[in-house]
């Protein structure tokens, strides 16, 4: 036998419990709406437009689109660039910051030491990150400096087309590495250690027992690292537009800093806004794709 009185009061409870989350929630979400959604409705407004930074526009519908993918050969170089350098981030990014918290959670002294020293860069802004390994870099530079006492030639490492790229992904990943050296350490203190002892009972030496039982626990850790290393990754700017400006040659030019360029150098508000759609859907294409191999690579306890 139901109770009116009690179905009418868990409704009444239940708006209002829902007002108070709204109450709570609507910083955000009137942020997201000014400083995300609206922002995101007018770039693609803005797409369909020959929209220069002063002077009158013109509806142009998808020629923008059309144009970027049948006759900007240069949109294809530099998509080759930004697939190049992500593939480089991610990977030297992932590995040495896996290297570095499996070190240090060996460490029986000094490990909090090397933890924050190793965190350190990514409290310097890449821009000073980007400055310092400029001049460590340059010709006269620590690196060339050593190459050259040890009879090596030393490569113009900001200026040749066959280094920049390496440059620019050696400066991401020294500035970068910590953030994911910090989730492989809490990752792997989070595994069992019965789990690790139990291998070791049954035969495993300390290698089979990383690879076979230590990295499958860490999997979720290294799931959210690898993610959100990439969708970082397809938004580097600020390393290439302090260390080369997208040279030599446009070797090291990237979707965000030609998308920059079109805007505020070309003065081409629409072209731009294209370019920032298309690395949209390129970072939402990688992530759904990774998405998707969630449940066949990641391991999550019950």
């Amino acid at each position: 036998m139901s109770v009116p009185g009690k179905k009418s009061g868990s409704k009444r409870k239940s708006k209002s419990d829902f007002g108070v989350a709204l109450v709570f929630l609507a910083p955000n979400l009137i942020g997201f709406l000014i400083f995300t959604m609206v922002p995101m409705i007018f770039s693609l407004v803005m797409s369909l437009y020959d929209w220069p930074l002063t002077g009158e526009r013109a509806f142009v519908g998808a020629a923008n689109f059309v144009k970027l993918f049948t006759e900007d050969v240069l949109f294809w170089k530099i998509m080759k660039n930004t697939l190049v350098y992500v593939a480089a981030y991610v990977a030297f990014n992932v590995l040495i910051a896996m290297g570095m918290a499996v070190w240090i959670t060996s460490l029986k002294k000094a490990n909090e030491f090397f933890r924050s020293a190793f965190f350190l860069p990514m409290m310097i802004g890449i821009v000073s990150s980007t400055m310092i390994f400029k001049w460590i870099l340059s010709d006269g530079g620590l690196v060339n400096s050593v190459i050259r006492f040890f009879g090596g030639e030393a490569p113009n490492w900001f200026g040749s087309t066959a280094t920049a790229m390496i440059a620019v992904v050696i400066v991401s990943v020294w500035q970068g590495f910590g953030y994911n050296m910090v989730i492989f350490i809490s990752g792997l203190l989070g595994v069992s250690q019965s789990v690790q002892e139990a291998a070791k009972i049954d035969g495993a030496n300390a290698v089979q027992t990383f690879f076979r039982v230590t990295l499958p626990c860490m999997s979720p850790s290294i799931f959210f690292a690898v993610v959100m290393t990439v969708i970082s990754s397809f938004q580097v700017f600020d390393q290439t537009f302090v260390s080369t400006m997208g040279g030599p040659n446009n070797e090291t030019n990237t979707l965000v800093l030609y998308l920059y360029n079109n805007a505020f150098k070309y003065q081409r508000l629409g072209y731009a806004s294209a370019i920032a759609w298309v690395l949209f859907f390129c970072v939402l294409i990688v992530t759904a794709f990774l998405m998707k191999q969630q449940k066949r690579f990641v391991n999550y306890e019950s």
